[in-house]
C-alpha cells in the first residue's frame, strides 16, 4: 500500500481522500503541509495563527476532497490546497481584527464622526460597489484572487486555470474600468 501511496500525485491523493483513504490524507499532509506553513509564514508571523490556519485547512481538505476530486475540476490540487489555506488565513486575520476592533469605552468621553466624513464614506462604498458589479465576472475573479486574496499572476494562473498574460490583462482591465468609474 505504501508504495502505491508514493507513486501517486496529490490529484490521486485527494481522490482517494474523498473516497475516505486515511493513508492518502496522511500522505497528502506530509507532502504538503510543510511546503503549506512556509508560504503561510510569509504572510503571517504569529505561529498560533498559522498553526490553527493549517489545521483548520486540512480539516476542510478532509471535508470537502469530493468537490475537488471530480473529473470537471480545473486546476491543481496543491493550488487548490493553498486556496484553502489562503482563505482560512483571511478569515484569520479577520476574526483578529474584530477582536482588536472591540471598543474600550470611557465614561464621558464620546466622540462621534463627523456627518460629512459619514456620507463621504457611504457614497465612495456605494460608487465602489456599482463599479464591481459592472465588471465581467471572469475579471472580477481574477480581481477577488490577487487584491483580496492576495495571490501572485501565477498562483491566480494555477487556480482560475487560465495563462498569466490573460491574468495580467484582466487586472489591468479591472484597473482601468474601477479607475474610470471612481473618477
Amino acid at each position: 500500500m505504501r508504495r502505491s501511496l508514493d507513486a501517486a500525485d496529490e490529484q490521486e491523493l485527494v481522490r482517494r481522500v474523498a473516497r475516505g483513504d486515511r493513508r492518502a490524507f496522511d500522505e497528502l499532509y506530509r507532502r504538503t503541509a510543510p511546503w503549506l506553513e512556509v508560504r503561510l509564514r510569509r504572510r503571517c508571523a504569529d505561529p498560533d495563527v498559522v498553526a490553527d490556519v493549517l489545521q483548520e485547512t486540512y480539516l476542510a481538505v478532509w471535508r470537502a476532497a469530493g468537490s475537488f476530486a471530480g473529473d470537471h475540476v480545473k486546476g491543481s490540487a496543491v493550488g487548490w490546497l493553498w486556496t484553502i489555506a489562503a482563505h482560512r488565513l483571511v478569515d484569520a486575520f479577520r476574526r483578529r481584527a474584530r477582536q482588536a476592533q472591540m471598543p474600550q469605552v470611557h465614561p464621558g468621553v464620546t466622540v462621534a464622526p463627523a456627518a460629512e466624513d459619514e456620507v463621504l464614506a457611504g457614497r465612495v462604498g456605494q460608487e465602489l460597489e456599482q463599479a464591481l458589479a459592472v465588471l465581467p465576472p471572469e475579471v472580477r475573479a481574477v480581481l477577488r484572487a490577487t487584491v483580496l486574496d492576495g495571490f501572485s499572476v501565477r498562483e491566480t494562473s494555477v487556480l482560475l486555470g487560465v495563462p498569466e498574460n490573460t491574468v495580467k490583462s484582466r487586472v489591468r482591465r479591472a484597473r482601468i474600468a474601477l479607475r474610470e468609474a471612481l473618477s
